[in-house]
This record gives structure tokens, C-alpha cells and sequence, in this order.
């Protein structure tokens, strides 16, 4: 096994590990803010676990799903802060 398999294992099991923590701060989270945030920080994860599993598999299909998710969660982000800016000025 190389040094670039075992580290792409290593990646994979450490972004799964984190998406897991974000998700129980996406549920556990006292505020929409913190909510907001721990979604967008998902949404980061799943984004480098596409392309660690991209790399793992040596194609670069996923790659392009890793953009649409980028590009779906920067939408989200700035509707979400167009609602919470929304929602402090009423």
C-alpha cells in the first residue's frame, strides 16, 4: 500500500467521522443560525469527501458533483442570510 492510498483512506474515515459531528450540531443546535452554519459546513465536507473518494477511485466523474453540491450550497448560504437579515429588520 503507497503513502497516497493509506492517506486517502485516512481522509475518507476522518471526513466521515466530521460529517457525523456536524450532522449531530445540525440537529442539536440551539439557534437557526447554528443551524445555518453547521449546514453550510456540511455541505463543505460532503464536497472534500467527493473529491477524496474521486481520487480513491482514480475517476473524475464525481468531480463534477462536487461542483453542482458547491454551487447549490453557496445558493443556500446567501438565502439563508437574506431570510435571517430579513428577519432582523422586522
Amino acid at each position: 500500500m503507497t503513502f497516497i492510498e493509506w492517506s486517502v483512506d485516512i481522509s475518507v474515515i476522518i471526513i466521515g467521522l466530521s460529517i457525523l459531528v456536524i450532522f449531530l450540531r445540525l440537529v442539536i443546535g440551539p439557534s437557526i443560525e447554528d443551524r445555518i452554519v453547521s449546514l453550510d459546513l456540511l455541505s463543505a465536507n460532503a464536497i472534500a469527501f467527493i473529491a477524496v473518494y474521486s481520487i480513491q477511485k482514480k475517476t473524475t466523474t464525481f468531480l463534477d458533483v462536487g461542483i453542482i453540491v458547491a454551487l447549490l450550497a453557496f445558493l443556500g448560504t446567501v438565502a439563508f442570510a437574506y431570510y435571517l437579515g430579513r428577519r432582523g429588520r422586522e
